[in-house]
């Protein structure tokens, strides 16, 4: 019975015939359409029975440890469960309710369990370590001894080491901290979904595009109060009204309501979440001899300890609070003209800094929007990656699907081999996290047949939903983010790694966000800009003037943007370095590190760490600098095109994505300085920013 709910989850698998001299393949796409929601946990269940067999089979193996029978044993177990969770956590999290809620509160404890019987188990250890100590005469090529070495530094690194009392106490670590952590995401879902705010006057919407009261009025009526307009701490929702509507008071409401959610002494409080968190996470990082969670987190990372991290963001925080505080002042001066003596507050920011970028540079974004309708937006990411790396995407309208919300499209190289499947996600819904991703439904990796396993990738996003009357069209902050996660989702398609452990985004956090932020670099260029920005009434491709307009503004409000990311990584930092968190007052000790790092008053962090998803839900604990990090990455890689004076370079393309084939299969500096030939240069990311000249 347990056998047949995990095929039933696991379907549909099917083979493909490869281009001539090339490997099979095959995939795997999800049976949605099959499956119940009560089938989820026993087919849980019945993976971890069988995934603690097939560790117990290596351990168990009366034959000598050997490469073969127990690294690569040890990466192919746990198939189904990847394939289980892969359909599970992706679905949780964009299309969740209380039922797959009160499931994952089993599911987490059940994995955690699962992760220590493997990590913790002292005989799988004896045999890796075994293996490791005779590396060196093994004749191990690069990738298998990235496995070895990887491997090896993981158990290490999670607990093989400790003795037996410490073990057991890491495992209930392990297992809160799961929970915790699925516990402060549900928070942050349900302050986002519990907040509405109705305005029954159209005249205190004055400023507010028109677009944007067409939707705050659906809203409205699908919420039972037709003729009013609805707003919510969702971002579609409340950043036109921060951009451009005149009533400050509404702008005051919806960002502080956004900016407080999980902040509310009530059910859904996450302040005490954190508190509980630091504390384990503290506790664990001193089991492994650390004094602080971030120097046991980053031990792994290209940065390596929380110094190196520290006199990095400094060295970019210093000259982006420079900029944010001069745009501050012009901002000001903008404000004197219509409210002199009132004082510049992180609520005016954008509505200032929009007519600010309308009259320097005649620029106004609502002017842009009609020319970046989603599926056009989409198709230009799709047209850059055939035309970097010649790979081709078709719509399949006949896949089974988990909303019918979701689109689907195979990918394939120009001979027609197949190179995976990407499904997007794109827009809001009440069971939707807040935010954009990346995921894998399921990982490439190639089998001891020799075939490969081609991935199966979602891309996951919340931008505005079509209306009656309009298309869904994207903000420039959008098209960016449409692009990023485009990114990510290349960097899973285009693996060719022999071991799932290795394969696609299973790099070093600091280096992950290279492949998304490169994307970035091309959504305004105008060669580019041109194949996708066509005006969805019209057809009309984009003025020339009007990208002349877009890149003349790109230096813009970086100040702003730049502090806002940054004030949360040294956030993020600050938590991490801590050596206890007793006594710990959420509020006070992000106010404290806010006054140290010299934040200005009229910006609010990016994340507020009562809704600071990244660092204490999705596992960018002490990791949330690793944007800016690989923003210095990406900006030279960047650089390296241009300087050929083709930013299609066939060449360049042809050693980039050999860097995104590769995985985590290399050293990642290593990697990077293959493709570059020398380390990343920072000029090139203070020069984009506008920082230097």
């Amino acid at each position: 019975m347990k056998k047949t709910i995990i095929l039933g989850l696991i379907a549909m698998t099917m083979i493909a015939c490869s281009g001539k001299d090339e490997r099979p393949t095959t995939y795997s796409i999800p049976a949605f359409d099959q499956i119940k929601l009560e089938e989820y946990l026993p087919a849980f269940e019945a993976a971890a029975k069988e995934q603690k067999a097939e560790i117990d089979s290596i351990v168990n193996n009366s034959e000598a440890p050997t490469f073969e029978n127990t690294l690569v044993a040890l990466d192919r177990a746990g198939m189904t469960m990847d394939s289980i969770s892969g359909i599970f956590f992706n679905v949780l999290e964009a299309d969740g309710n209380d039922q797959m809620n009160e499931i994952a509160e089993k599911v987490y404890p059940m994995l955690s369990d699962l992760e220590a019987y493997t990590i913790l188990n002292d005989g799988l250890f004896q045999r890796i370590k075994t293996v490791y100590e005779q590396r060196d005469t093994l004749g191990l090529d690069a990738e298998q001894m990235r496995l070895l070495t990887e491997t090896y530094k993981s158990f290490v690194n999670n607990g093989a080491n400790l003795p037996a009392d410490k073990k057991a106490r890491l495992t209930e670590i392990n297992k809160e901290l799961s929970l915790l952590s699925l516990k402060f995401g549900n928070n942050v879902v349900a302050e986002t979904n519990a907040y509405q705010y109705f305005v029954k006057d159209e005249a205190e919407l004055k400023g507010l595009p028109e677009s944007a009261k067409a939707a705050a009025a659906e809203e409205a009526e699908a919420a039972g109060h037709k003729g009013e307009w609805l707003f919510t701490p969702k971002r579609t929702s409340f950043t036109p009204v921060l951009q451009y509507c005149e009533n400050r008071n509404l702008r005051k409401e919806l960002l502080m309501a956004y900016t407080t959610r999980g902040n509310h002494d009530n059910a859904n409080d996450n302040k005490s979440v954190i508190v509980r968190e630091m504390e384990l996470r503290i506790e664990r990082a001193k089991m492994f001899g650390y004094d602080n969670p971030a120097d046991y987190i980053l031990a792994d990372c290209m940065a390596k300890d929380h110094q190196t991290v520290d006199k990095f963001l400094q060295s970019v925080w210093i000259p982006s609070l420079e900029a944010a505080k001069r745009e501050a002042a012009e901002l000001q001066k903008m404000m004197d003209k219509d409210l002199p003596g009132e004082k510049l507050q992180p609520w005016d920011w954008w509505y200032y800094a929009e007519k600010l970028r309308a009259e320097k540079y005649n620029l106004n974004e609502e002017e842009l929007k009609p020319y970046f309708e989603l599926n056009n937006v989409r198709k230009g990411a799709f047209d850059l990656a055939h035309n970097l790396y010649g790979i081709n995407f078709e719509k399949v309208d006949d896949m089974p699907v988990y909303n019918p919300e979701v689109e689907v499209f195979k990918v394939t190289e120009a001979n027609g081999s197949l190179v995976g499947f990407l499904y997007t996600d794109y827009f809001p819904r009440a069971g939707k996290r807040p935010g954009a991703w990346m995921n894998n439904i399921s990982s490439q990796y190639i089998d001891a047949n020799g075939v490969d396993h081609r991935p199966v990738i979602i891309n996951v996003g919340n931008f505005n939903k079509p209306t009656k009357d309009n298309p869904s069209l994207l903000s420039m902050d959008d098209v960016e983010t449409l692009f990023h996660e485009f990114g990510h989702a290349l960097h899973g398609l285009l693996s060719k790694a022999h071991y799932k452990s290795l394969s696609g985004t299973n790099t070093p956090r600091d280096f992950v966000e290279l492949p998304s932020q490169f994307m970035e670099n091309y959504c305004y260029e105008p060669e580019i800009i041109r194949t996708y920005a066509f005006h969805y009434q019209t057809g009309e491709v984009i003025p020339d003037s009007l990208i002349q307009k877009i890149n003349n503004a790109g230096k813009f409000n970086q100040g702003f943007v730049t502090t806002e990311l940054l004030s949360a990584s040294i956030l993020d930092m600050d938590f991490h370095e801590l050596t206890t968190a007793e006594g710990l007052d959420v509020n006070a000790f992000e106010a404290q590190s806010l006054a140290k790092m010299g934040m200005i008053d009229e910006i609010i962090v990016r994340y507020r760490p009562t809704f600071y998803n990244h660092i204490f839900t999705t596992g960018y604990e002490a990791g949330y600098y690793s944007y800016t990090w690989s923003a210095v990455l990406d900006a030279d890689a960047f650089a390296a095109f241009k300087e050929t004076g083709n930013i299609l370079n066939p060449d360049m393309a042809k050693r980039f994505r050999h860097l995104l084939e590769q995985g985590g299969t290399r050293d990642a500096q290593e990697l990077y300085e293959e493709f570059r030939g020398k380390p990343a240069d920072p000029q090139h990311l203070l020069r984009r920013k506008g920082f230097i000249d």
